[in-house]
């Protein structure tokens, strides 16, 4: 009888086989991971290509004009019509305004107008000027400006028309037997209309407050205006002389505290000119500058607040990011130390050196990176093996000098031959990004 079948069923165990080629794929993702990550996070090398320019330092200022200006007021009530231009110049005895206290003078030019009012080229113009000077330099934060340029355009529209005519409403009045008092000018200068409470303001008196815009707020009567008794007519500037008050940032007043003159640009009135320049305290401790002008007075004459530039001169040179700009630390030593050898096939430093026989002097020549009159500047990465604490012997005498003094140079690095360079800079000017310095150092 056959013997029966084993059929328990061993498992086969597989031999393990390791896969180098995964081992190695895992050790270059890894290096790569590690790679990418040092990459991304450490500080980048940036190139930039040198270019010749300047930087234009010009600031943006709003001022406060002062001039000798006084308010002349009403002495009775009435319709109020002005026969003189603001802006005008009045001589002693001008016609300035007439105060109608029956109304016949407004029924007249209403009957003389009629519907015939027309504006000369000229006052077209002057109106067409201060509607673009003031789109110029308008600013959405500033809108209530709008209401202040609303007003003067109004008031100049009413003063030309009814100014033309009221020349030729003498006699008409005779006529009529019109019951007006015509006020003259007691003095010279030059008119306007548009009064405001701070005629009388002094430089001393000037505070931050003083430029808030929004706390400004400016008057006037118009032609045929109904006045009563002391009520302001209108002002007369007295005095060519004028004067422009402005903030000053410590900064600025740091770069213009030598300056007796400026340069300005006026905002909107195609106006360029110089004018004397001092900083004062106003009344709130604060530094202001101030510019003093002696004509232009009349373009200004309906204005408290100007916007203007203060021009800065153009520095011409090599145009570097404030980023490229770094230091080095040199050796700094006499340059009467400075020796040739006997033959004068080389020249450089006598080093003293020790040895079993004692000290011995070693020419050296470290690299000379910059020199002035009193001293060589020695690059202390190729100095030779020169280091802080050595001593160096002066030719033909037993004088010794020990290098260890340093000095710090400003420069940046130039890779124009495919590694790094030190050069040495001279900065002529600079803003917040860019230094401007000085070509062929």
């Amino acid at each position: 009888m056959a013997k029966k079948k084993n059929r328990k069923v061993v498992r086969y165990r597989r031999p393990l086989n390791i896969n180098v080629g995964m081992i190695i794929f895992a050790l270059i993702f890894a290096y790569m991971a590690f790679y990418v990550y040092t990459y991304v996070r450490r500080d980048k090398i940036e190139f930039y290509e040198v270019t010749e320019g300047g930087i234009v330092n010009d600031q943006r200022h709003t001022g406060v004009i002062l001039r000798e200006e006084t308010v002349q007021y009403t002495d009775r009530a009435g319709n109020i019509n002005f026969y003189l231009q603001e802006g005008k110049r009045a001589a002693v005895g001008t016609r300035i305004y007439s105060i109608d206290e029956t109304g016949t003078i407004s029924s007249l030019l209403a009957e003389q107008a009629g519907d015939s009012i027309s504006l000369s080229p000229e006052n077209l113009a002057s109106l067409q000027k201060e509607l673009s000077a003031f789109s110029q330099t308008f600013r959405d934060e500033a809108f209530h400006e709008v209401y202040d340029v609303k007003y003067t355009l109004d008031s100049r529209v009413l003063e030309y028309a009814s100014s033309d005519a009221l020349k030729n409403l003498d006699s008409i009045l005779s006529e009529a037997g019109a019951n007006f008092s015509q006020v003259r000018s007691s003095a010279s200068g030059v008119v306007s209309y548009s009064i405001d409470s701070m005629e009388s303001l002094e430089p001393s008196q000037i505070t931050a407050e003083t430029f808030d815009r929004s706390l400004y707020a400016k008057i006037g009567p118009r032609s045929g205006q109904l006045v009563e008794t002391g009520a302001p007519a209108y002002k007369l500037i007295t005095s060519e002389d004028w004067s422009v008050v402005f903030q000053l940032s410590p900064e600025e007043t740091a770069l213009y505290q030598d300056k007796d003159s400026l340069a300005l640009k006026f905002s909107g009135k195609d106006l360029e000119t110089t004018a004397a320049f001092s900083i004062i305290t106003g009344a709130d401790g604060g530094a202001y500058g101030k510019l003093d002008f002696n004509k232009y007075m009349e373009q200004f004459v309906s204005d408290r607040f100007v916007d203007f530039e203060i021009i800065t001169e153009e520095v011409k040179g090599l145009k570097l990011p404030r980023t490229a700009v770094t230091t080095m630390n040199f050796f700094i030593v006499p340059r009467d130390f400075y020796a040739s050898s006997e033959n004068g096939s080389a020249s450089g430093f006598y080093k003293e050196v020790y040895g079993e026989n004692g000290s011995t002097m070693e020419l050296i020549s470290p690299t000379i990176y910059n020199a002035d009159e009193e001293y060589y500047y020695l690059d202390t990465e190729d100095s030779q093996g020169l280091k802080a604490g050595d001593y160096l012997i002066k030719p033909d005498s037993q004088e010794r000098y020990q290098v260890g003094a340093m000095e710090s140079v400003q420069g940046v690095f130039n890779i124009n031959r495919g590694y790094t360079v030190f050069k040495q800079i001279e900065i002529l000017d600079s803003n917040s990004e860019y230094y401007t310095v000085r070509r062929n150092m």
